[in-house]
């Protein structure tokens, strides 16, 4: 695993051990990142939280592109052990709250862009995401990118659909809050 671009680009990054978690794919990542490109422009100066964040390995790559800080979001000790070894690699601008994503408390700042990568199935995301909206990460402008099994249907009241797409076994959706 590696971050595909920016001023990090081509640096390793640890992966937990076990099978808690399940990195996302370097292609998958690639196509996530072209998506959101092509909407947002720049992520210079974004808020990112990155939520089952497993590694990190969406929150550091926004970071390599130009965000100005993310938030990590994870439970599993296995992860948290790896992120803090890629954060403390790369000196990167984050935090990581060791909690559920469901409990997480209350943003500190809203977010611009938020990635949720819950394990596929597990309906946490539908879960997640309005208590996310209700405790302030969510800026006016978010982008919020759900990764899910490719045949995975996802509809969660409060906000609106704008893509989803199929990537091997994997399917981003990108939402936004409904206005």
């Amino acid at each position: 695993m590696r971050i595909i671009s920016g001023g990090w680009r081509g640096r390793k990054l640890v992966a937990p051990e076990g099978q808690a978690t399940r990195p996302t794919a370097d292609r998958v990542r690639e196509a996530l990142f072209s998506m959101l490109q092509s909407r947002i422009g720049s992520f210079e100066g974004l808020r990112i939280a990155d939520i089952f964040a497993g590694s990190g390995a969406l929150g550091l790559e926004a970071l390599s592109r130009g965000a100005a800080h993310c938030t990590f979001v994870e439970q599993d000790r296995a992860a948290i052990a790896a992120l803090r070894v890629n954060i403390d690699a790369l000196e990167a601008s984050a935090d990581i709250r060791a909690a559920l994503a469901e409990s997480i408390g209350s943003a500190v700042q809203p977010c611009d862009v938020i990635f949720l990568d819950p394990p596929y199935r597990s309906g946490l995301a539908e879960t997640a995401l309005p208590r996310l909206l209700k405790q302030g990460w969510m800026s006016p402008s978010c982008w919020i990118s759900i990764e899910t099994e490719r045949d995975e249907n996802i509809e969660i009241p409060g906000f609106s659909e704008d893509v989803t797409r199929a990537i091997g076994k994997a399917q981003i959706t990108l939402l936004r809050p409904a206005s």
